[in-house]
């Protein structure tokens, strides 16, 4: 996370350092896969187009994992009540999310309805977030990858509002800026929700995590 938020500062640093402290987990079969859509590297860590990171990067600390080497994502494994769960950060750009949801598809297994994407949505109102059950790429590059990529636009997604430009910022200035102080206080409160959305499609279904938390 950005500024203060040391896990996110934490994170940077892990993909900055291949020899970091990483673990291997085991091999399951038909996991849920939460996939973050962000670009990797420090110099994108703060950015909008990084407040899925943020969420996942929220399930991971509070589960006190660590990220390992998986093909073309770092992964890391979890269990939310007895459900297991793989977190993943694609190695490659938003706009390639598509292959590193197939290889983690095709490497556990799973069905297409157990991949959670977490994204950020410019058309969403700042600090509000929004689960829905399948639907289109709605304009975001990673999530047009995605469907894309696996021909099917089955699988539950969860958006983070960060608001559309204004000072005459592009789209692209905008996502790939980080929020003020102002807006960042917004999007902690999006990102817990995104995190604790997460978990309830998880453990109740995606019905009960819209209903709780699409506003």
């Amino acid at each position: 996370m950005p500024r203060n938020l040391n896990p996110l500062e934490r994170l940077s640093r892990l993909f900055a350092d291949p020899k970091s402290r990483a673990t291997k987990t085991q091999k399951l079969t038909n996991p849920w896969i939460i996939l973050a859509i962000g670009n990797p590297g420090p110099e994108y860590a703060e950015t909008r187009h990084n407040v899925g990171w943020w969420a996942a990067d929220i399930l991971r600390e509070r589960h006190n994992i660590r990220l390992h080497d998986e093909g073309p994502s770092r992964t890391a494994q979890l269990t939310i009540e007895n459900q297991s769960a793989i977190v993943a950060y694609p190695k490659t750009f938003v706009n390639r999310s598509g292959s590193a949801a197939r290889s983690l598809l095709n490497h556990y297994q799973t069905e297409i309805t157990r991949l959670i994407v977490i994204t950020d949505d410019i058309n969403l109102a700042l600090g509000r977030i929004r689960v829905r059950r399948g639907g289109g790429d709605g304009g975001h590059n990673g999530l047009k990858s995605i469907i894309d990529t696996l021909h099917d636009t089955a699988f539950p997604r969860i958006r983070i509002g960060v608001g559309k430009p204004t000072n005459g910022d592009t789209q692209i200035d905008h996502v790939l800026g980080q929020p003020s102080d102002e807006d960042l206080t917004a999007i902690k409160t999006a990102i817990n929700h995104a995190a604790q959305a997460t978990q309830t499609i998880i453990t109740q279904g995606v019905e009960t995590a819209m209903n709780q938390f699409n506003g």
